[in-house]
């Protein structure tokens, strides 16, 4: 399983139930990277989405504790567990955890491998991910050059799970 995220200099990545940058070459590379796949986010991600619809071409799982909770064109579970029996259905590999906070600690566990977007700038965030760099289980497997949105700075880094 994989999980895609953007993150800032300290691991934040959202304020607020929002991103804390829109780039756009990072929107590129989540669309390009989880089209076609499987996504997996909680319910306040979802919400954030444009109005709240789940994502096109795309197959969307939504974690949630409210048992009443629908979405349309989107598979609802409530728990751990069900999840896990739902993600049989697809390959490890076409599975992408998309956010929040919580879905990101609770499954970074499953996950081999990590898409980060690293965002040289410290935001002021309420939400974080956790630091792959100070887990001895995690190491950088490939990263780009560092590239430029206006005055931003960022970078593309695949980490992958130590065997």
């Amino acid at each position: 399983m994989n999980i895609i995220v953007a993150v800032d200099q300290n691991w934040g990545i959202g304020k607020d139930n929002k991103l804390l940058v829109s780039i756009p070459a990072d929107m590129k590379y989540f669309r390009e990277t989880t089209t076609g796949n499987v996504v997996v986010m909680g319910r306040k991600t979802l919400e954030s989405f444009p109005n709240g619809l789940p994502l096109k071409k795309r197959t969307n799982i939504v974690l949630t504790r409210n048992e009443n909770y629908q979405a349309k064109d989107a598979v609802i579970v409530h728990s751990e567990k069900e999840l896990l029996e739902e993600l049989k259905k697809y390959p490890s590999e076409n599975v992408y955890v998309i956010g929040g906070a919580s879905v990101y600690e609770q499954l970074l566990p499953y996950c081999d491998v990590a898409h980060v977007t690293k965002i040289d700038y410290a935001y002021e965030a309420d939400t974080h991910f956790p630091n792959l760099d100070e887990m001895p289980q995690w190491r950088v497997a490939a990263s780009s050059e560092e590239q430029t949105y206006f005055d931003l700075e960022y970078q593309f880094v695949r980490y992958e799970r130590v065997k």
